[in-house]
């Protein structure tokens, strides 16, 4: 077993699916676990079904258009009643740009744990999303920052663009680098767990 099919065979044990693997078909489909063929064009509608079922239906997952994005962010916000949010560095400037009484505390320089603490939440985007297990990959690349900013506060806000969606976990492994820092959130976490309490998912669509 290659350093490849290890990482596999731990995410396939993390993520509860260990058994047999979605495989590609002729024509652009993908077979999926449950049996049902999916077009690539649904992939974004897949992730969505998926992912709201993590935690009892306890994930929030809205579709949104690009141009839309930054009053997506401001609303999912304001619903919360979120004042103070952690944001990597690099984050774009599009993603807050409408944002309106809510302070945003760049981590650079990095912010402490009980900065991080007293914030109501973080936005982040991802490396990856998994349309079979509804699951959001992190590397710490661009836009997505450092493990704590979605481990310490309660809520995460993560965007997740719609060309970002690969069918099956071996795809997304095929497209992670396994050097990288990875982080694989399947939903909030099971009380008394560590990580946010609420998740919240903004799918992007041009």
């Amino acid at each position: 077993m290659n350093a490849r099919e290890e990482i596999l065979r731990r995410v396939r044990e993390a993520l509860g699916t260990g058994g047999p693997a979605a495989r590609p078909e002729p024509g652009g489909q993908v077979l999926l676990p449950r049996g049902a063929p999916l077009v690539r064009g649904d992939l974004a509608s897949l992730f969505a079904e998926r992912a709201a079922e993590h935690a009892g239906g306890g994930t929030t997952v809205r579709h949104v258009g690009a141009d839309g994005l930054g009053t997506a962010v401001a609303s999912a916000l304001w619903a919360r009643g979120i004042a103070r949010i952690a944001v990597p560095a690099d984050v774009p400037f599009g993603w807050l740009a409408e944002l309106r009484g809510v302070e945003a505390l760049a981590d650079a320089p990095r912010l402490e744990t009980d900065e991080l603490a007293e914030t109501d939440g973080a936005v982040t985007g991802c490396a990856l999303a998994v349309a079979e297990t509804g699951t959001v990959v992190l590397d710490g690349g661009r836009a997505q920052g450092r493990r704590a900013l979605t481990l310490v506060p309660g809520y995460h806000l993560c965007v997740v663009r719609a060309d970002q969606i690969v069918g099956t976990v071996p795809e997304a492994v095929e497209r992670l680098a396994p050097d990288r820092p990875l982080t694989w959130i399947s939903g909030p976490p099971p009380s008394g767990g560590r990580g946010p309490h609420a998740l919240e998912l903004l799918i992007v669509e041009e």
